[in-house]
This record gives C-alpha cells, sequence and structure tokens, in this order.
C-alpha cells in the first residue's frame, strides 16, 4: 500500500528508434524527419537532409530510461512527442498519418515500463474534428493526456478551433501540456542557440497570454487541466506589467474578462528553470499548487539529475517539496485515486 507521494517528471521526450518512411506513407513533399541510426546507442534526427539533434538510446529505450529515473529519484515519466513530429504546417490528411504513426510507437515504448512511463499522444492539430478523434482513439488505446505545440501557423491557443479542441479535451477528462515549437527564425536568432534561449520563452509567454487576453479561458470551463512548458516562459515575470496594460489601456488590451493576474488558477507550469531565485518567484507567482516537476529529459538543454532544483530548494516547505515533485502532477494527470501497477517502483519518498 503507498504511503508516499511518487515523484513525477511531467515533461519529458521520446523519440522511436526508427518508424516508416513518411514521404511514402504521408506522402506530399518535405522536408520530413527520419532517422540516422549511427550506432547500438547512438543516432540523429534529421530533418530532410540537415541534422537536427543527435540522440542517444534513452529517447527510445525504456530500460535507459528507467535505469536513469532510478538513479535520479524519479518514479513517472510523461513521455511527450519531439515538437518535430507535430506535422501542423502539412496538409491535415497527412498529418492525420503521421499522429497515428507517432502515436502507436509511443505506446511501444512506454509498455515496457508496466506504469512508470505515461505516454501522452499528438494529434493534427490543424483540423479540429480530426485531432478529437484522434485524441478519442489515443486515450481509449492507453494514452493519458496530448502534448500540443503553442500555436499552429498564425493561429495561438485562443483559435476558435484549438478552444474547442480544448473543451473536448476538458470534456473527456484530458490533460493538456503546452510545449512551444516552430520558433521565429532570423539572423539575429541563428546565433548562440537564440531560438531556444530566446524564442522559445517568447513563444510559451504568447501562448499563455493569447488565452487569456483573448477570452480563451473564458470560454473554456475551470475543469480544464492545462501546463505549460519550461515554467512558462517569461510570462511568470511579466504579469504585472500585463495587469497595468490592461487596466492602463482597456481600448488595446482588455478583451478579456479580468486582468491577467486573475487566471493564474487556470494553468500549471513545470519547474525547468534551474535557478533557486527563479523556482521562488515562480512558486511566489503561481502558487504552490501550479508548478510540477519537469525536466525536458533526455536533452541536453533539460534539468539533470531531474528534481535536482525542487529538492535543494531552501525556501520549500516539506509540504511544497513533495507537492510540486509529485502531489500536483497526480491531480493534473487524474491520478490521485488511480491504484498503481508496480506499487514497489512508487514509494520513494518525494523528500
Amino acid at each position: 500500500m503507498r504511503t508516499t507521494i511518487p515523484t513525477i517528471d511531467i515533461h519529458t521526450h521520446y523519440v522511436p528508434r526508427g518508424w516508416p518512411e513518411l514521404s511514402q506513407v504521408a506522402g506530399g513533399p518535405g522536408p520530413w524527419p527520419w532517422l540516422r541510426v549511427t550506432g547500438e546507442r547512438d543516432a540523429m534526427l534529421m530533418l530532410g537532409e540537415t541534422e537536427f539533434r543527435p540522440l542517444l538510446s534513452n529517447a527510445w529505450s525504456a530500460d535507459d530510461r528507467l535505469e536513469q529515473m532510478d538513479a535520479d529519484g524519479v518514479d513517472i515519466q510523461v513521455v511527450s512527442p519531439t515538437p518535430l513530429f507535430f506535422s501542423y504546417a502539412n496538409d491535415p490528411e497527412q498529418a492525420i498519418k503521421v499522429s497515428r504513426i507517432f502515436n502507436d510507437l509511443a505506446l511501444d515504448i512506454c509498455e515496457p515500463a508496466r506504469g512508470r512511463l505515461i505516454p501522452f499522444a499528438q494529434v493534427p492539430l490543424q483540423d479540429t474534428d480530426a485531432a478529437c478523434r484522434e485524441l478519442d482513439r489515443c486515450i481509449d488505446n492507453g494514452h493519458r493526456g496530448v502534448e500540443i505545440g503553442n500555436h499552429v501557423g498564425d493561429k495561438d491557443l485562443d483559435d476558435e478551433g484549438i478552444v474547442a479542441f480544448l473543451q473536448h479535451c476538458a470534456d473527456r477528462d484530458v490533460p493538456v501540456f503546452v510545449h512551444p515549437w516552430d520558433m521565429p527564425n532570423s539572423p539575429r536568432l541563428d546565433r548562440w542557440m537564440a531560438q531556444w534561449l530566446v524564442s522559445m520563452p517568447a513563444e510559451t509567454h504568447l501562448s499563455i497570454l493569447s488565452l487569456i487576453l483573448g477570452g480563451g479561458f473564458d470560454r473554456l470551463p475551470h475543469s480544464l487541466r492545462i501546463c505549460f512548458a519550461h515554467g512558462g516562459g517569461s510570462f511568470p515575470y511579466w504579469v504585472g506589467r500585463m495587469d497595468n496594460a490592461w487596466h492602463g489601456r482597456p481600448d488595446l488590451i482588455a478583451k478579456s474578462e479580468h486582468p491577467p493576474s486573475h487566471y493564474l488558477d487556470r494553468f500549471s507550469v513545470d519547474s525547468v528553470v534551474f535557478r533557486e531565485d527563479a523556482l521562488q518567484l515562480l512558486v511566489s507567482t503561481m502558487g504552490t499548487e501550479g508548478v510540477m516537476l519537469g525536466s525536458d529529459y533526455p536533452y541536453p538543454l533539460g534539468e539533470s539529475p531531474s528534481g535536482h532544483l525542487i529538492r535543494s530548494a531552501g525556501f520549500l516547505s516539506e509540504e511544497q517539496r513533495r507537492a510540486l515533485l509529485g502531489g500536483n502532477a497526480l491531480r493534473f494527470l487524474g491520478m490521485e485515486e488511480a491504484t498503481q501497477p508496480e506499487p514497489e517502483a512508487l514509494v520513494r519518498s518525494a523528500s
């Protein structure tokens, strides 16, 4: 019988060790992602002829992930797609086929872990009806939630079609994880990984703001469980500025029923912010219940070991630490009353 809260990492990614050639399965022009396997434990994720990211076997091997989780003191990982697979810019019929391929492969990757790896699906978000159908198929087949990108082309999360999809997630009691992707590119952003260091935080900020100022949260039920990656990007730092703009320029800003700070209890963020003072600001802004452990495993810009910042943060009480390490994630995942298949793996103290 479980007596302690499991430690849950809600932000990790997977890449399968190969998949069908998408140009033949989905059709249409590329470039399509593919995997150039360079060794038993090494590969290069490719986009057409361009090298996108080097990978190790922990991207696809349940055994490798479990070994690292045990070393880090993590009981459960939420395993989400790598955003490169989303295919939002493609024809919806192509994106449907791509989503089905990767969603089924995600189940294969997670199955050997017997409940310690929880798969999140991807959907063809550019087509609301198709996205809802694929979500239903995936949830019925064993996925617990869905990861979406923070925009579809020029459509932000307050777009009617995306709001309708989020409403469907709320109706089905499915948690949503929002990850930035398809960041703006320019000569100024090509240096120093600036797309990842500047554009990613800005994209996440914009996606939260779109749900607020675009009236998305006003149209969606409070039952929607939605979490944003990378500590909410730059959003938590600028809540005061956004409130000031909402009150000072209502002719341009006040499209929402309330100022931005009113909506802080409508979403969660992960903890991948790396510094204790940044985590303290995050908890102060979002509240203890609004922050969950996330590492961005297995990528090099993630936190390693997972959970180190939360475990070492001196300002957290032990109750707060347990909430951030796992208690909040249990609610987000709808697992508070669930019986876990591997209870001996879940009795590690979250403190």
